[in-house]
Formats: C-alpha cells, sequence, structure tokens
C-alpha cells in the first residue's frame, strides 16, 4: 500500500496544479485552432504542444537539463533562432512587387505606427502607476515591437532589451502573428468601403534579375550602416534573398528556405511555447503584454489601411487600400488576407502581388523599427 500511495506522489496528476491544468487547456486550443481553422499551423501547433509539455508537472522538461530549456538556452538569448529563420524568410522573399512599385514602402512605413504608439502607450501606463504595469523603456520597446507581426525580430529585439519577458512577449507575438486572418478583415473592412475595396490595380512592371540581385546587397549596406543594430537582422534577410536571386547557388538557397528554416521553427515553436508555464506566464503583467500587444498590431493594420487610402487620392494610378495592411509584415499571410478581402469585394480583384509589395516593405520596416528601439533604448 505504501508502494503504490509513493506512485501515485510521484505522479503528475498528484502534483498538476489548476494553473497548469489551464495552461494546458489553452495550448490544446491553440493545436485545435491550427488544425481545424488552419491558423498557422507550422507556428501553433509546435508552440502548442511545447506549452503542453513545458506544464506536464514533474517532467522539468522546461528547466534545468530539460530538452526545452537546453533548445531554449541554444536559440532564443544567443538570437540564433530568430536570425536563421530571418534568412531563411529572405531565401523565399521576391522584392519584385516592392521594386515594382517603391511607393509600396511608405506603407511598410505606416504600418510601423503602432510600434512606436504602443510605445508611447506602455510608457504612459507606468508612469500613472497601474499595478502590473511598471514597464521600464527597455521593456515598453520590446513589447511594441510585438506591433510588427515579425516573431523573429520580437524576440531579437527582447532578447537584448527584456530577456525576463522573452516567453510572454514572444507568444503573443507567434499567437498574433497566426491570427493574422482571423484579426485583420474587421479592421480592414470598418476603415474601407465597398467600393474601395473592390478597386482595380494596374499590372506590375517587370523588374529584371539585375535589379533583384543589387537590392539586396545595396539595402543590407544603407541599414546597416546607418543603424549597426539592424544589421544582424538585415543582413541574414538580404543574404537568404541573393542566395535565391544570384541563380547560382540554388542549393544553397533550397536549404535556406526548406530544411534549415523547418528545423529552426520546429526548435523556435517548442521553445516558445515551454514559456508558456503556468508560474511563468498567469501574471498581471504577462495580461498586459497581450493587450498592448493586440493594440500595437491593430494600430500598425489600421494605419497601413489609412496611409493607402491617403496615397490612392495622390496617386494618378489607383490604390486599393486593402494593401496598406499588409505592411504590418507576417509574411505572406497578411498580403493573402489583403488579396482574400479584397476578392470578397470583387471577384476579379487579384490584389496579392500587389499586397506582396507593402508585406515586403514591412519585413525591412519592423527590422528598421527594431534597430530603432535598440539604439535608443539599449542601456
Amino acid at each position: 500500500m505504501d508502494k503504490l500511495l509513493q506512485l501515485w506522489h510521484n505522479t503528475g496528476i498528484y502534483h498538476l496544479e489548476f494553473g497548469q491544468f489551464l495552461m494546458i487547456s489553452v495550448c490544446a486550443g491553440l493545436i485545435c485552432l491550427a488544425i481545424k481553422k488552419g491558423f498557422e499551423p507550422l507556428l501553433l501547433i509546435p508552440i502548442g504542444f511545447g506549452g503542453i509539455l513545458a506544464n506536464i508537472p514533474v517532467a522539468n522538461m522546461a528547466e534545468g537539463a530539460g530538452l526545452l530549456h537546453l533548445l531554449y538556452e541554444v536559440g532564443l538569448p544567443t538570437t540564433v533562432f530568430p536570425l536563421m529563420i530571418f534568412m531563411g524568410v529572405g531565401a523565399m522573399t521576391d522584392f519584385g512587387p516592392m521594386l515594382a512599385n517603391p511607393k509600396t514602402l511608405l506603407l511598410g512605413a505606416a504600418a510601423q505606427f503602432g510600434i512606436f504608439g504602443t510605445l508611447l502607450g506602455a510608457l504612459a501606463l507606468a508612469a500613472a502607476g497601474i499595478p502590473g504595469m511598471d514597464f521600464s523603456l527597455q521593456e515598453a520597446a520590446s513589447i511594441a515591437i510585438i506591433g510588427g507581426a515579425d516573431g523573429p525580430t520580437s524576440i531579437f529585439v527582447t532578447s537584448k532589451l527584456a530577456p525576463d519577458l522573452l516567453g510572454p512577449i514572444a507568444v503573443a507575438a507567434y499567437s498574433y502573428m497566426a491570427l493574422v486572418p482571423l484579426l485583420q478583415p474587421p479592421i480592414m473592412r470598418a476603415l474601407t468601403t465597398k467600393e474601395e475595396r473592390a478597386i482595380v490595380m494596374t499590372q506590375l512592371r517587370p523588374v529584371s534579375q539585375t535589379e533583384k540581385i543589387v537590392f539586396p546587397i545595396v539595402l543590407c549596406l544603407l541599414i546597416g550602416m546607418l543603424l549597426p543594430d539592424a544589421a544582424p537582422l538585415v543582413g541574414m534577410f538580404c543574404f537568404g534573398n541573393l542566395l535565391r536571386e544570384s541563380g547560382v547557388v540554388e542549393r544553397l538557397a533550397d536549404t535556406a528556405r526548406n530544411a534549415l528554416i523547418n528545423i529552426v521553427t520546429i526548435a523556435l515553436g517548442l521553445t516558445v511555447g515551454a514559456k508558456l508555464s503556468a508560474e511563468a506566464f498567469l501574471q498581471i503583467k504577462t495580461l498586459g503584454i497581450m493587450v498592448l500587444g493586440m493594440v500595437a498590431f491593430c494600430g500598425g493594420t489600421a494605419a497601413g489601411v489609412i496611409m493607402a487610402k491617403i496615397m490612392n487620392k495622390f496617386s494618378k494610378t489607383p490604390i486599393n487600400p486593402l494593401i496598406g495592411s499588409a505592411g504590418v509584415s507576417a509574411v505572406p499571410m497578411a498580403a493573402r488576407v489583403s488579396n482574400k478581402v479584397g476578392l470578397e469585394a470583387n471577384p476579379q480583384n487579384f490584389l496579392l502581388m500587389h499586397a506582396m509589395g507593402p508585406n515586403v516593405a514591412g519585413v525591412i520596416g519592423s527590422a528598421v523599427a527594431a534597430g530603432v528601439l535598440l539604439t535608443f533604448a539599449a542601456g
């Protein structure tokens, strides 16, 4: 009987607390969203399962010598995982739509409004003395970068400025990225008329291979010289793109955009999920981070749409305001959402390639915003 009792006391069921049960349920919900609704399964399935593993009592997978903790130490504080993913994203990205219509750079820049607006909001909450919202400048900057809807950038900035908040910020950033198809359409419809959503844009001009090869080199040098703190992100992004566009290292480009990014995504997803432990996540500050992250993301979406509406008033060629929402990054999900909402208003309206311009510009914009935050908030 004593041995049976000892065996019972050694089980996870005996040590299971309500907070752990709640977080396991939340993580199971993320997996269901990924499988049933198709909400970014490449992210939500590893994150959700990592969270389940982290909340199994006694197993200690997210602590000490646990597998998830070891993966975390290798990839997140060192920023290796986000930088490798940026290289893979670069190898998958076509700068052509943006180069064909350079005006879309303004949409990518406008969508970063959510980042800097939320930075000021977080600092205002801290100044107001609201319990649990006592954010430092470094913490406020790390929360604000969620508005870029770029998980690797959020991890990169947070690991430099506020490593203690890496878990909730990474989860918030990737959750909002995954929920782009759910969060953006209501904002897009609220800020546009049906006539605006039905605007058909003219075909983009062809972009030469020379332009595509020169651009990542020039971009890397320009941003690296002006904002050295952004050089790692932009550098890996541009390097991956150069592998793609050079046309002579297809094996390397293929590895970067397939095998390598898939391996890193699995590791990154599991380690982000490992930060969903009940002790770390069920706090007032974490709730504040999730809410502020939502404000940042929605603010960036709205700013992109409004900027596109303004540009359409002064442009010789029509600009559909829906493509402005793609400026929040989240490549290529945000562009697909712009295309989907456009097709609802006009079945002949194909906006995908037009939306890829601000979408790619948003990646560059979020990296530049990260460099600005690191420059002014570090130390």
